[in-house]
């Protein structure tokens, strides 16, 4: 394989391994090649993006590699970070809200259990957006955090408290067949 294949699969998989990095190791066995030569291509990768990719740089920590956005446009993210978010949360992150708010306070593992995959970026998520925060540790081994919503959850949701939450399997409210045939009923006379 060209060096250039191995640098193009170095950067989709430091792409996907996001804000956790990539461990040398790791990289060196799904390459087939030996730690010293991965670290060459990343080394590589690193000059290459330096030269071609200027909004974007290789890091190395110790043994981990990461993609990470340059100094150079430090202040743009920062405006961005600062600006309102008007971004909606994710299937992930509603879902994992929902289950904080309902079995509130719960550890993350417990969230796991219930959607039946991870959850940690979607907390992570709720977190940075202010509307799930940690409210302790659990008495169980490991201690484990505990999460429960925010007064900033209750503001976005326009409720005072988490008592006004609908009943877990509540359909919402459909109109009455008699607001539905006056409805069709002033349709017709309209016509």
């Amino acid at each position: 394989m060209s060096e250039e294949n191995y640098q193009h699969i170095l950067q989709g998989l430091l792409y996907v391994c996001g804000d956790e990095g990539l461990e040398l190791q790791d990289a060196a066995g799904v390459l087939d090649l030996t730690e010293q030569e991965t670290k060459q291509q990343l080394l590589l990768l690193q000059q290459s993006m330096k030269d071609d990719v200027p909004g974007l740089q290789v890091q190395c920590f110790g043994t981990r590699f990461q993609l990470v956005t340059a100094d150079s446009i430090a202040p743009y993210i920062e405006k961005l970070a600062e600006g309102p978010r008007q971004a909606k949360l994710s299937q992930a992150a509603l879902e994992t809200l929902a289950i904080i708010s309902y079995n509130q306070p719960i550890t993350r593992i417990e969230i796991d259990d219930i959607r039946g995959v991870k959850s940690e970026r979607a907390v992570q998520t709720l977190i940075h957006k202010a509307l799930v925060q940690e409210s302790g540790r659990a008495q169980a081994p490991g201690r484990p955090i505990l999460y429960k919503t925010t007064e900033r959850f209750l503001e976005h949701f326009n409720i005072s408290s988490l008592e006004e939450l609908p009943a877990l399997g509540a359909e919402p409210e459909e109109p009455s067949t008699e607001e539905a045939d006056l409805f069709f009923k002033e349709l017709e006379d309209e016509n």
